[in-house]
């Protein structure tokens, strides 16, 4: 214990191992997940060795991870923003509006602490950035002693592991489970025809899995039927939608052959381009030959980000017509990157400005391309610059005071930084040539933010956990119910009486009202399909914006 309490960075570590392991624990479809079982055991250490964080070690990581957190989201979140996602809106403002209303209604009724309030808020909201907005909040309160102030704080934690236990559970077993009987659904049924319907086909791949017939190939043909016909000739009788990459001839190969060469019988030839175009254009040349050792040419991938204006709103079918490098020079679009969501690369699909395009093709067809369409995205490495002015500007606006008549309302550092992360993840979003964040990067630096944050809080509020559970421990089983139960019933009702959102989508979006990622995953493992993801995205990047900020509201209206 001594060594503990001598050595804080032992505990801290510990809290993050021992709390990961814990987490790890499955009864039936729940796991507490990593960061519920980092506050466990912090809470644990925390009351046994009693061990000092300093404040400044939570504040940075908050920051780091508030900031990761809003870069991240930020895309989607102003994507989102349109007539079309409004009524996904809608269940975001009930969820806020709810939990907010019933911790103030608890807070009255029990004459609960402003930091007891909180962590119920929190937890049974499962929104762990409420923590960290909420502490912050409590320590600015004017008329509290700094006696008091850790009190409250410890109230927060202690209030939030328990309501978070219950809020977690609840919505897992709601949503996966309780939901398809309400809405008299198989759900894993009305997954699949609500995809058909939306896509005409099959699901999409799993990270493991690899298209069995890829979209776009090489073959080698032999000439039978194409003799004397010319380079030029055989790539405009497909539409210029395959491309002639080498011909051998005995000995000689030719890489790339010019457009005047002409075919002969037996020459053999290398086609690339989309797999029913190839298919269609063997049938002018001949018939279809193993791979040829020396005839294979190599082709270069490349991501482009699309910033010239005049190809905003166009389809892929416009831009190859537009910009001869495409097909005709050998260039292929092979995939469409919005928001972080695979859009599938066919003619039809109507690309808009940021959208990330891979290109694969010869190299010097590549550079022309891109410098005409836009620039190539630059995420190798973390922007160190863009990332530290991210913060600083975050930290600047936290320390703006508003004043709604005598109740201060200040963002703190946790929510500036959540609101320039949202914007500078944006701006990042329009161009990508500047500002990498790597999404791996993003998510272990957002991890480590948020797990070393909530062990530096549950070290400090062990010795204030056990009075509290004394004085509340039936309440707080029940706010962490009641707060799940209430807000996902009206928005069920809602989504459907009066938003008529399709079934797998609205449990979907329940889930991400209420930031639930365990939630969501019991939900697909039900349906054995994403769909439901397509509604949980927008309500969770809505949700993980507006439920941090109810932490200083509701410290602001309950400390005035």
């Amino acid at each position: 214990m001594g060594v503990l309490r001598d050595h804080p960075e032992l505990a801290l570590f510990l809290c993050l191992a021992l709390g990961y392991l814990v987490g790890k624990l499955r009864v039936g479809p729940i796991t507490l997940g990593g960061i519920c079982g980092t506050l466990i055991v912090s809470l644990l250490i925390g009351a046994w060795a009693k061990v000092t964080i300093s404040d400044d070690v939570k504040t940075i990581f908050f920051a780091l991870f508030i900031f990761s957190l809003g870069y991240m989201a930020g895309p989607q979140f102003f994507a989102n923003l349109n007539k079309r996602s409004l009524r996904y809106f809608a269940l975001c403002a009930i969820e806020v509006v709810s939990v907010v209303g019933i911790a103030l209604g608890l807070a009255k009724a029990f004459d609960l602490d402003v930091g007891t309030a909180a962590g119920i808020l929190a937890g049974a909201a499962t929104e762990s950035a409420v923590v960290g907005t909420a502490t912050e909040s409590i320590a600015k309160l004017s008329n509290l002693t700094q006696a008091q102030i850790t009190e409250y704080q410890g109230h927060v934690a202690t209030a939030y592991t328990v309501c978070y236990l219950f809020g977690l559970i609840t919505i897992v077993i709601y949503t996966s489970q309780i939901m398809p009987m309400l809405l008299r659904i198989n759900l894993r049924d009305a997954s699949r025809e609500l995809w058909q319907k939306m896509r005409g086909g099959s699901g999409g791949l799993e990270a493991d899995e690899r298209e069995a017939l890829p979209g776009m190939v090489g073959r080698t043909f032999l000439v039978t039927h194409a003799d004397g016909t010319l380079i030029s000739q055989l790539e405009r009788s497909n539409g210029s939608r395959v491309t002639v990459e080498a011909v051998k001839r005995g000995s000689t190969v030719l890489t790339p052959p010019p457009p005047d060469f002409e075919l002969t019988l037996s020459d053999l030839v290398l086609m690339v381009g989309r797999r029913s175009n190839i298919i269609d254009a063997g049938r002018h040349v001949g018939p279809e030959t193993p791979a040829i050792p020396g005839l294979d040419t190599p082709l270069a991938t490349t991501q482009v980000s699309l910033t010239d204006k005049a190809a905003v709103g166009k389809s892929l079918d416009t831009l190859t017509k537009e910009h001869p490098e495409i097909a005709g020079g050998g260039v292929y679009v092979t995939d469409v990157l919005r928001n972080e969501q695979h859009l599938p690369a066919t003619p039809e699909t109507i690309v808009h400005r940021g959208d990330v395009l891979t290109l694969v093709g010869s190299r010097s067809g590549l550079g022309k391309l891109a410098s005409k369409v836009g620039a190539v995205v630059k995420n190798d490495a973390t922007d160190f610059i863009y990332l530290g002015f991210g913060i600083v500007v975050g930290s600047l606006i936290g320390q703006i005071v508003v004043r709604f008549g005598d109740v201060p309302m200040s963002l703190g550092t946790g929510g500036g930084c959540l609101i320039s992360g949202l914007l500078f993840g944006w701006f990042r979003s329009r161009k990508q040539t500047f500002g990498a964040f790597p999404p791996q990067a993003a998510t272990t630096i957002k991890d480590l933010g948020l797990a070393v944050f909530i062990a530096c809080t549950g070290l400090v509020s062990g010795p204030q956990a056990g009075p509290l559970l004394k004085e509340y421990g039936a309440l707080l089983p029940f706010a962490g119910i009641a707060m799940v139960l209430i807000p996902a019933t009206l928005s069920l009702i809602v989504g459907r009486k009066l938003l008529n959102i399709e079934k797998p989508l609205l449990i979907g979006a329940i889930a991400g009202q209420q930031c639930s990622t365990p939630a969501i995953t019991s939900i697909t493992q039900v349906a054995q399909s994403s769909v439901p993801m397509l509604g949980y995205t927008i309500t969770y990047t809505l949700s993980n914006f507006l439920l941090p900020l109810t932490g200083p509201l509701l410290v602001g209206v309950l400390g005035a």
